[in-house]
């Protein structure tokens, strides 16, 4: 099974605890993201690998046409139960690659994509595409987990995401997003970071992760090296792991006239 065989049989099956999920539902990123598009004014978005629908649904609030596209079909589903339920009727859905969209050239004049990219086997292709369907002038507005700078850190991060879920492929490092969103054109106007506390149970059953990977997770962490564990702020209660933080951040960057 390939990488994106993983994403729609992983997200496929827990799509519904993403819709509810208050890390993807709310958020100071999610606030800050719609505060930038706010400020573009634009007539039409596409939300990428839209998940639960989160963006698309907020987006359609002051967007004339919003369009959300994801890989998996059941992802899709929820989302578009989910967004009707808020009255939205400016939404359209498509079923999409992110790294191959089915849309024309320059047909939006907003991009966004939050919390996926970790996902994607090619995020240069993600970001040429997102390049080629964006109006001249228009923004691309990226948010997504990020791995620290230092080579000990981002391996144990991707580690246990990994062993979370087999279908993360790499949290990239900031210097590595802005390097990669550079080379495909884009002007980058701005980075935001972004605390991110993960209740470590709340974590892995998001992701229906079985009860003894679960513990083996677990027990990563605590075993982890003190410097990592600091790092990271891994809260450990009683011998068993409470949270942890990690980061993300927001790009806005900007396709030249």
């Amino acid at each position: 099974m390939d990488i994106k065989q993983q994403v729609q049989s992983q997200f496929g099956k827990n799509a519904a605890n993403y819709v509810t999920s208050r890390l993807h539902a709310q958020g100071d990123d999610l606030k800050a993201l719609v505060e930038l598009a706010q400020a573009e004014g634009s007539r039409g978005a596409l939300d990428i690998a839209t998940g639960g629908g989160h963006v698309a649904n907020a987006l359609a609030a002051f967007i004339e046409s919003v369009t959300a596209c994801d890989l998996t079909e059941a992802m899709l589903e929820q989302a578009r139960k989910f967004i009707a339920g808020q009255g939205r009727t400016n939404v359209s859905f498509a079923a999409g690659d992110a790294e191959s969209l089915p849309f024309a050239n320059e047909a939006f004049d907003l991009v966004t994509c939050r919390i996926a990219a970790h996902h994607f086997p090619d995020p240069d292709a993600f970001v040429r595409e997102a390049f080629r369907v964006l109006a001249p002038g228009g923004s691309f507005l990226l948010i997504d987990n990020v791995a620290p700078e230092e080579n000990e850190l981002d391996e144990w991060y991707n580690d246990i995401e990994k062993r979370r879920d087999h279908s993360h492929v790499r949290a990239w490092k900031k210097s590595e997003w802005l390097a990669r969103i550079e080379r495909s054109g884009f002007r980058v106007k701005q980075l935001r970071v972004f605390p991110k506390p993960f209740e470590f149970r709340g974590w892995t059953e998001r992701m229906g992760l079985p009860p003894e990977a679960a513990a083996e997770l677990e027990k990563r962490m605590v075993e982890a090296p003190e410097r990592v564990r600091k790092h990271f702020q891994v809260e450990i209660e009683n011998g068993r792991v409470h949270s942890f933080q990690g980061e993300s951040i927001l790009v806005q960057a900007r396709k030249p006239l």
